[in-house]
Formats: C-alpha cells, structure tokens, sequence
C-alpha cells in the first residue's frame, strides 16, 4: 500500500526514536482471521444472515408466496450477509495491517487505528497484572491490568482491549499468533519492572484448552500471565 500513512516513521510503531538505553525486544500484530472472529465475531453475523435466509424462505411460502419469490428472498437476505460479513473481515485485515504491538525493555507500546492512527505508550511501572488465553493452535490474547490512576478510554483502545473492561479498560494484545511465547516475554518484564519499583505483580494460570499445558512457566518458575 504506497504511500500508507506510517511508511513515515522514524522507528516501526514507535512514536519516535528510541530513548538511550532503550531497546525493542519484539514486535508482532494480530493473525487478522481470528481477528474477525473474536473480536469482530464475523461468524456468528453469517450464522445470522444464514438464519434470517431460512426464515425469510419459510414465511415467503407460508405466506402463500412462490417458491421462486421466496427463494430470491433468500438469495437477497443471504447477499446482504455477505456483504455485511464481508465488511467486517475487511476491517480485520485492515485492523491486523496497520497494528503494531512494540515491547521494549521500558515499556509496551500500541500503535493501531484504520482511518485514524493512535499510539500508546504503557510503562511496566503502570502494568499492574497482565493475563494469557490460548486457543488450540495458541492464538491468544494477552490483557493487562493498568495500574492505579492510568486509564485509557474503551473506544480508544478497541478492539484491542479486553472485552466488557469498561470501568477499567485493560489493554490487550489480540489474536495474536505464538501467543505463549510473547507472554512470557512480558512476564519477564513486568516481574522486573514490579521488583524495581517493589510492588507486586500478579501472575496466574493461563486460560487455555485441557490439551495443553495448564501454564507458560516464565524466568524463575513463575506464571507467565494472569488468567484472562
């Protein structure tokens, strides 16, 4: 996409040059299907339309309709839901596109937005618990609660925060693939950003299917994440 509104950064999702002493450790962004599918649930919108079609045919003939008549009900009902379904996975891919999630040594940063680009910039200092849901093939979302004070707005985080968090919004890391991995990546920072600033950090089993392990160990032994 040629002239994309970040081909201008000085630093890939960053809001600038990196600060002496500071160093990017990883970088990744959402697998734009599951995208679709937690958080957009592009699915369950084609379940819908799919419904409504079988519905709109029964009434049609019921009503006394042909069933040419009832079947191009249908057809239209079903048109609409693709088009309807066909938006939402566009934004997805579009969302997955143009988000970046940043950990450095001092901090997470989020950058993301379609029409309108926004970034944010999450010290370890403010997380105060950060969790980890696998699915099967270890997509997942890693949430983080923001410690005292530090609020960002729902609307301004989504989709990239955890679901129903409205009171206190916690920003997430979504659909993201090797999911495992970076959580315990985070963990690490977290754990030694809570020990410099001798406060505690809370870290519990990770939410996953029964056929995986039961928790990502990080550096020490300890829990990599807290259950989201």
């Amino acid at each position: 996409m040629s002239g994309y509104e970040h081909d201008g950064e000085a630093v890939r999702g960053l809001p600038g040059h990196l600060p002496a002493g500071e160093q990017i450790l990883w970088q990744g962004a959402p697998d734009w299907r599951t995208l679709a599918r937690s958080a957009l649930h592009a699915h369950w919108v084609a379940v819908y339309f799919g419904g409504l079609s079988v519905w709109n045919i029964a009434t049609e003939v019921m009503a006394g309709q042909s069933v040419l008549h009832a079947l191009t009900t249908g057809v239209l009902t079903m048109l609409a839901g693709s088009v309807a379904v066909g938006l939402l996975v566009l934004y997805a891919w579009l969302s997955a596109r143009t988000t970046v999630y940043t950990l450095t040594n001092r901090r997470f940063v989020l950058r993301h937005g379609v029409a309108l680009s926004k970034c944010f910039n999450i010290p370890y200092a403010a997380v105060a618990s950060a969790g980890l849901k696998l699915d099967s093939k270890g997509v997942g979302d890693i949430p983080m609660g923001l410690a005292g004070d530090a609020r960002i707005a729902y609307p301004h985080l989504w989709p990239h925060v955890r679901p129903w968090s409205f009171v206190n919004p916690q920003p997430m890391m979504r659909a993201l693939p090797n999911a495992a991995a970076v959580a315990e990546r985070l963990s690490l920072q977290l754990q030694q950003a809570s020990a410099a600033a001798d406060r505690p950090f809370v870290a519990k089993p990770v939410r996953q299917p029964a056929a995986r392990p039961t928790a990502v160990q990080a550096s020490g032994g300890q829990p990599a994440a807290a259950q989201a």
